[in-house]
């Protein structure tokens, strides 16, 4: 019997994506939420109605729990790459290390300063101010994904760079490079589009819940009318962007794109399964138990349904060529099964948003109880859907960990042992699951407490300076 073995270079890699995973369910929902709260304020600084207000600081409460917990769980990703990755990190450090200075400096002090304004300034600051200051913060949010996307993206697609072969290092040479690649101009609204979708699936599983049981109903129902075509509109051009990152990908990375489908060889017209046996067999054969969409692949890969996508003998073979012996193939089965559970997590959170959009222009959303449950569940679809597109991302560009140039085992610090790194993977496991479980007992938390009474608290820029007992929304 043969033995399964574990190596550091294994521990290394899992330890970043369980980090990276349990940092990837608040960040989305921060990213969406900061938005969604500055439209809300937006609206009573408008229309002076109270119930806007109380929505502003109700859903503003969730929007602090979730930045808590995505700043205190992304400390431990940058300090990953010298502790397990620094050989990486002598790499690419003159590049890498340009937008991630960037996201600290410009947008993670953006966002902290204003937000900071945003907490203590609703009685010291005017209206107009205090406004402005919700959405710095959501700039700022968005600002900070845009910054570390430039970063991931260069992985993906090398360019702006030169190798210095007395060192063996790759050094920036234009930083506009960075900031422009054509990856990252794709991932970016992909990924805020997503973000959003997170956030407002969110409020519409939480109003959800309070509408089932009859609470606060004009706020929620007022919140779940605003909140479902906007969402709806954001998931469908999150698969809109998503699709033409399929597209660019088929160009850039067609290795990805062919295990993606598990397609082993290049095929004129291919089409796309649904479900497929081909993942765990090296040497697939069609069965009848697969499901297919004819010429869809084709359709998805290069905009016809005629068109040719390569196959990972093929791309192997060539990779081969370009780069040295080797294999050149990710782990097809998660590579495969990723990209349809992203595809599919995606697709219903726009059925979910179109079936509520048409209850709402049929004046039956208060009333849908199995619509309001289905809201409930849907608040896992966009966790779901974020997760698996980062594992396709990361997965399907095995065995680079910066596309063409540095492979993965070369990147880990050598002088790491697997034992070291099972501890500190255990530490975080530990420390993650805790800051998780906490961050799910404030929402449970908010969620049963409700929002203020409309006399609670006074609005912004009411002219009071004294300072305030109650500062629920300083988590």
């Amino acid at each position: 019997m043969q033995r399964f073995a574990v190596n550091a270079l294994d521990l290394a890699r899992t330890q970043f994506g369980v980090t990276t995973l349990f940092h990837f369910i608040f960040v989305p929902m921060s990213i969406g939420l900061t938005a969604w709260v500055a439209l809300c304020q937006t609206l009573y600084y408008r229309t002076r109605k109270d119930v806007y207000l109380r929505m502003t600081r109700y859903w503003g409460r969730f929007m602090l729990i979730s930045v808590a917990i995505g700043i205190v769980t992304g400390i431990v990703q940058e300090f990953q790459f010298g502790m397990n990755w620094s050989l990486y990190s002598r790499y690419v450090g003159d590049i890498f290390g340009a937008p991630l200075a960037m996201e600290g400096l410009i947008a993670f002090f953006l966002e902290s300063t204003f937000l900071g304004l945003w907490i203590f300034g609703w009685d010291r600051l005017s209206p107009r101010v205090h406004l402005a200051c919700a959405w710095l913060v959501a700039f700022g949010t968005a600002s900070s994904a845009y910054f570390i996307l430039a970063a991931n993206s260069w992985m993906q697609h090398p360019v702006g760079y030169t190798i210095n072969h007395a060192t063996g290092h790759a050094q920036l040479t234009n930083i506009f490079s960075v900031l422009l690649n054509s990856t990252v101009l794709l991932a970016f609204p992909h990924t805020i589009f997503g973000a959003w979708t997170t956030g407002g699936m969110l409020v519409l599983g939480i109003c959800g819940w309070n509408l089932l049981r009859g609470r606060h109903v004009d706020l929620f129902s007022r919140s779940a009318r605003l909140v479902l075509p906007i969402t709806c509109a954001v998931a469908i051009l999150t698969a809109g962007f998503g699709d033409g990152q399929a597209r660019l990908m088929d160009t850039q990375q067609p290795m990805k794109m062919a295990a993606a489908e598990a397609l082993y060889n290049t095929t004129k017209g291919a089409s796309f399964s649904i479900f497929a046996v081909a993942p765990f067999s090296h040497y697939p054969k069609r069965l009848n138990t697969d499901i297919r969409i004819p010429r869809l692949l084709s359709l998805i890969a290069t905009f016809s349904t005629n068109g040719t996508v390569k196959g990972i003998h093929q791309v192997n073979a060539a990779e081969q060529k370009k780069y040295g012996p080797g294999s050149y193939v990710p782990i097809v089965g998660v590579t495969y099964w990723s990209f349809r559970l992203m595809i599919g997590a995606g697709m219903l959170m726009i059925l979910i948003t179109l079936v509520g959009v048409g209850l709402m222009r049929r004046r039956r959303l208060e009333r849908s109880r199995r619509f309001q449950q289905i809201a409930i569940a849907g608040i896992f679809l966009p966790i779901i859907a974020n997760w698996m597109g980062w594992i396709f991302t990361e997965v399907g560009r095995q065995p680079w960990i910066v596309y063409g140039l540095l492979r993965t085992n070369n990147g880990r610090s050598p002088l790491v042992s697997t034992s070291s790194i099972i501890l500190s993977l255990t530490g975080y496991v530990v420390v993650y699951s805790v800051l998780i479980a906490v961050g799910v007992k404030l929402f449970l938390k908010e969620i049963r407490k409700g929002p203020e009474d409309p006399d609670d608290q006074p609005p912004p820029g009411d002219g009071a300076v004294e300072p305030r007992s109650d500062l629920a929304l300083a988590y």
